[in-house]
């Protein structure tokens, strides 16, 4: 019958390609793992590699199973981690992604959470919305700081307060006779440097219908998914940008001048998620408490 062990057999095969290395990774003699894997196949009734000189390739079925098998052994994992954690205080490493324009939820939240569990480290992965969600997917980090939309069959969440945009000048190159207010209209013919995923919808997209609901079309100099740069592109004159407040308390220049926006419809709008069906670490579930009653 299979079982986890010759599942783990397996994985190392297919990671290092070859009987041999995988028998000195596994600290066996290559025999005995050859004839764990010629059991796994037979019982299986089909091939799972291929044999290309001294390289092993997964064979289509092979390829199934790895990944399934890669499931199984994490499911494993935790469940070993969340026998382990029941009877202890939180300890541990906690791995949370966040984009950078929602960077302003963690510090003071980090910064609360240590003094509370001193035990407990973090781990930090910055990307867009797309990069964060699949970070959660595949189990890199537990918890994960987007803004919407994305796609959230998989995962739960906590929905974020909503947040007004601004519009961000160089200060030498700010509207005239604006103090602290402005209107759409104002960016029409303006160098725009927006925020853009790297794959799917966002708010690249609300920001280009929120001009054209204001009878313009946008003048879009440079599109990149790190608000950082765009700042900093905007702090030396480059061109203006439209982003949620709260990035500028991550990127502050005494060269940039930021206002309001009267007449905007449109909100940033944000969310802590995790992947749904998954046991989450004690450390995960409880920093989630930070994020309740915003």
């Amino acid at each position: 019958m299979m079982d986890i062990k010759q599942l783990k057999y397996f994985c190392t095969i297919a990671e290092e390609k070859q009987i041999t290395k995988a028998a000195r990774r596994l600290h066996m003699a290559q025999p005995p793992l050859s004839q764990q894997l010629k059991s796994l196949e037979t019982e299986l009734g089909v091939m799972l590699f291929e044999r290309n000189g001294r390289t092993m390739e997964l064979t289509q079925a092979g390829t199934l199973l790895l990944k399934k098998a890669e499931r199984i052994l994490q499911e494993m994992d935790e469940i070993r981690h969340e026998v382990k954690e029941s009877d202890k205080g939180l300890r541990g490493k906690l791995a949370i992604g966040t984009v950078k324009s929602c960077f302003s939820y963690l510090p003071e939240r980090i910064r609360d959470f240590r003094a509370s569990y001193p035990a407990v480290s973090f781990l930090l992965r910055d990307g867009d919305s797309y990069q964060i969600g699949e970070l959660v997917k595949n189990r890199d980090v537990e918890l994960g700081i987007v803004r919407l939309p994305l796609e959230m069959r998989e995962f739960d969440h906590i929905q974020l307060p909503d947040e007004e945009y601004v519009g961000v000048f160089h200060r030498d190159l700010a509207p005239p006779d604006m103090n602290e207010t402005l209107q759409m209209a104002s960016f029409e013919g303006v160098p725009l440097l927006l925020l853009h995923r790297v794959s799917g919808a966002g708010q690249y997209e609300m920001i280009l219908e929120e001009c054209r609901k204001h009878n313009f079309e946008p003048t879009v100099l440079c599109e990149c998914p790190d608000v950082t740069m765009l700042l900093s592109l905007v702090s030396k004159g480059v061109g203006a940008t439209i982003v949620p407040r709260s990035t500028l308390l991550s990127f502050q220049s005494p060269e940039l001048a930021v206002f309001d926006i009267e007449d905007a419809e449109v909100r940033a709008k944000s969310a802590l998620i995790w992947l749904k069906q998954r046991h989450l670490s004690k450390q995960a579930r409880r920093f989630t408490e930070e994020f309740k009653d915003m």
